[in-house]
């Protein structure tokens, strides 16, 4: 069945967030559509984890309401959540300890193993990398292999929802496009929404819609080629000059 990007798949208005006294995230509010791609945008200690950790349940909401379909999830445990079908993907991405193949048998703990073994396949046609990979253990992975067995791991339980925290992080350059290159498969009719905080541009090129955030607040929401010509906006959070 085909995603209907007029259907909200996640909605977040209003909230608020923090760690003790300390509050990091101030009335901020979003919407990913199903099927859609958003990237939240920011520099380091901008306030993504905490929104994602916010909209996970690893970190309870002050303030503000988060609905998934139409359904409040803010008062769930996380586990609740990910039953309602969140996925996440942490800087990690696997476990080392493990083989590629029994990564991708975590992914799909608690369905039934047939319909696991054939996500994998599935899977696996989908990414070359993790097809070669997939006998040898999780260790000896580069950074960037290991963050397309992390996003497939994810994708083993045909989530509605992909969450994925700075998937750029400890790459080279040249992983960076390759894990860019790999999302970009992820998204295609009938797949899972993607929520993905970065602080790389080259990110941009997957999203539908970007939200900047800056301070724990919205800064900005608007097309990838809205925030390219805001070259005030690039300078002031990126340093940037030009794409």
């Amino acid at each position: 069945m085909v995603a209907d990007q007029t259907e909200t798949c996640l909605s977040v208005a209003g909230l608020g967030a923090g760690y003790g006294p300390m509050q990091v995230l101030w009335d901020f509010s979003f919407e990913v559509a199903a099927g859609e791609t958003v990237v939240v945008l920011g520099p380091n200690g901008a306030g993504k984890s905490t929104l994602l950790r916010t909209v996970l349940g690893l970190l309870p909401a002050r303030t503000g309401s988060i609905s998934l379909f139409g359904r409040s999830i803010e008062r769930m445990r996380t586990s609740q959540r990910v039953r309602q079908g969140i996925a996440y993907m942490s800087e990690i991405g696997v476990f080392p300890e493990l083989t590629v193949e029994d990564n991708l048998l975590m992914g799909g703990y608690g369905l039934p193993r047939r319909r696991v073994r054939q996500r994998i396949e599935e899977l696996c046609a989908l990414f070359p990398e993790v097809a070669r990979t997939r006998r040898g253990p999780a260790w000896k992975l580069s950074g960037g292999q290991r963050k397309m067995v992390g996003v497939a791991k994810t994708l083993v339980a045909e989530p509605r929802l992909l969450v994925l925290d700075e998937p750029s992080a400890g790459l080279s350059p040249v992983y960076v496009s390759s894990v860019v290159e790999a999302l970009g498969r992820v998204v295609q009719p009938g797949g899972p929404a993607l929520l993905v905080a970065e602080q790389n541009m080259k990110f941009l090129s997957l999203a539908r819609r970007i939200y900047v955030i800056e301070g724990g607040r919205r800064r900005f929401e608007g097309t990838a080629e809205e925030l390219q010509a805001d070259d005030a906006l690039r300078l002031a959070y990126f340093g940037l000059q030009g794409t």
